[in-house]
């Protein structure tokens, strides 16, 4: 197998973000992950006990906290979590893409939020000169369940009561901090953690 670049993928230790990982160790790339935290939690650790089962290294990238809570603040102005989530990711991709060659996501065929448009894409590329990678784009959602199924054990919650490492979870906690309930802007939806490798 030919060596690659280090490729850091952004890490949330749910499945998608895993499987990005495996993906491009298989196609030669030297992993690492990285999970972002505005210390609003230490919800990063979740990332750290799924880093440790499916076998790459893995840190933490601590940010401002003013970048998130901008965030809250469009997301309560506007009354749904889309434009705030996708703010978040562009700047978090904005400011790694100063330190590091290769940037990974596990960014879906079939997602809204957050994701790029290709010239979003092409622009970050060459100022930055970097490349970003989405191993996840080509597959619906019907391989990526097979994929998934394949590869890990995991665990499948409400997204008020899974413990996992994406900018959701604390955005969510600042606007509890706000006294307000964060069902208001994200509806009940179910999301997942690797806990464990079948293979």
């Amino acid at each position: 197998m030919i060596h690659m670049a280090k490729a850091h993928v952004l890490f949330s230790g749910g499945k998608d973000s895993s499987l990005s990982a495996i993906i491009l160790h298989n196609l030669g790339y030297d992993i690492q992950l990285v999970t972002v935290n505005f210390g609003v939690l230490d919800s990063y650790r979740h990332a750290e006990e799924t880093a440790k089962i499916i076998g790459y290294p893995h840190n933490v990238e601590s940010m401002d906290r003013e970048l998130i809570e901008k965030s809250v603040d469009m997301i309560l102005k506007d009354g749904y979590p889309g434009n705030g989530i996708q703010f978040v990711h562009k700047q978090v991709l904005e400011i790694i893409s100063e330190k590091y060659d290769v940037i990974a996501d596990g960014t879906r065929r079939d997602d809204r939020v957050p994701r790029l448009d290709h010239s979003e894409i092409q622009s970050l590329e060459m100022r930055k000169n970097i490349q970003y990678v989405t191993p996840l784009m080509g597959f619906g959602h019907k391989t990526l369940r097979n994929l998934v199924n394949n590869y890990f054990i995991i665990s499948e919650k409400e997204s008020e009561e899974l413990l996992k490492s994406d900018y959701e979870t604390e955005i969510r906690e600042l606007i509890r901090q706000r006294g307000i309930d964060p069902l208001e802007y994200f509806p009940k939806h179910i999301q997942s953690r690797v806990i464990g490798l079948k293979r």
